[in-house]
């Protein structure tokens, strides 16, 4: 893979302020707001804008790819609210180590933008450069904007983990396997992740210490105890009924007292 000059920050001559500048899909991609209805189709259904085009540094819905059918797109998911995407097609524009991934579906993800948290965890052993929220080792940074907003503070050379990605790697075909019909027929792009138990309480919390192992074993046990548990709590009301409709049809049952 072959990494970007200074030119793919979309900005011309040799100095160092052009070094720092964000490539114009990298600074569309962070401050894009995506799973909003489109616009354009906020007739139909399904119209949320989950696919962002790298080359118009935009975000659009299933409905609009048709439009940027010769565009690279890159598909943007949504887990607890927040958007991330998966390490695999990221990795392929920009240098994501030291941002700490997660595991959701058997997918490594990363999230785009960092996350409010409750509270400071600047006690803790090991936080995030940017915005102080709680890291495994040898993790620097919770998401993609946090390791490039430290990076151009710093007056670091964004050319450096900027990589010149290959069209072809987000061409307008890779939607075909991750596409479902809805009631009129119209095939989108399924990009919600399952969330098994949503994110609580602060920032610092055994949650936040998921790393590269993705959601912990303990989570996905609580998870799938409340599943159980709502199966079993179906009150004694249905198995009265039950009992009552299955008995034969014959005498009347008189009181002992009658």
């Amino acid at each position: 893979m072959v990494r970007e000059s200074s030119s793919g920050g979309g900005g011309g001559g040799g100095g160092g302020g052009d070094m720092v500048m964000k490539p114009a899909w990298l600074d569309g991609l962070m401050a894009e707001t995506f799973f909003a209805g489109c616009g354009v189709h906020e007739n139909r259904r399904k119209n949320e804008k989950n696919v962002f085009c790298l080359e118009c540094c935009q975000s659009v819905c299933p409905h609009c790819l048709p439009t940027h059918r010769s565009h690279p797109l890159l598909q943007v998911r949504r887990y607890v609210y927040h958007d991330v995407v998966r390490l695999d097609d990221l990795e392929k524009l920009i240098n994501c180590s030291y941002i700490q991934p997660y595991t959701i579906n058997s997918a490594k993800v990363i999230f785009l933008n960092q996350r409010p948290q409750s509270r400071s965890c600047k006690g803790s052993a090991n936080i995030c450069f940017t915005c102080d929220r709680i890291l495994q080792e040898p993790f620097r940074f919770c998401s993609i904007s946090c390791k490039v907003d430290y990076m151009v503070c710093q007056g670091e050379d964004l050319s450096s983990i900027i990589y010149r990605f290959d069209e072809s790697d987000f061409a307008y075909s890779q939607f075909e396997g991750l596409r479902m019909e809805d009631e009129e027929g119209q095939i989108t792009p399924n990009s919600i992740l399952e969330d098994p138990l949503q994110f609580k309480g602060s920032s610092c919390s055994s949650n936040e210490t998921m790393g590269n192992s993705g959601i912990s074993q303990d989570t996905e046990a609580a998870a799938a105890a409340v599943r159980k548990k709502k199966k079993k709590s179906t009150g004694f009301l249905p198995g009265i009924v039950l009992s009552l409709s299955s008995r034969r049809k014959g005498a009347p049952h008189r009181s002992p007292l009658s």
